[in-house]
């Protein structure tokens, strides 16, 4: 029997554009799921550069790495700063 390899796929190496990141953040926060939007915003981060966010939003790059991890616990202001360093916003709409 062949073994199969195996490799951990992470999004950051996939989000080249601010079209694929906006897509991707955005069906990520139609999931409601507050740990997995924390995680997607993490892999955007990651994919522009991690240092650069760091430097932006006046955080540590290893604190930034954990908070937006799946199992993160950022602060709302820190994902304000995040997002806004990586030129987004939010936009209230009506739910569904």
């Amino acid at each position: 029997m062949k073994s199969v390899k195996t490799t951990v796929w992470d999004p950051a190496e996939y989000l080249e554009t601010e079209e694929q990141a906006i897509a991707y953040l955005d069906d990520i926060f139609k999931s409601g799921d507050p740990s997995l939007i924390i995680a997607a915003i993490g892999d955007v981060a990651r994919a522009r550069g991690m240092s650069r966010i760091s430097g932006d939003t006046k955080r540590g790059r290893e604190s930034l790495y954990k908070s937006l991890s799946q199992s993160g616990n950022p602060s709302f202001e820190t994902i304000m700063k995040v997002l806004s360093s990586l030129g987004f916003g939010l936009r209230l709409a009506p739910a569904p």
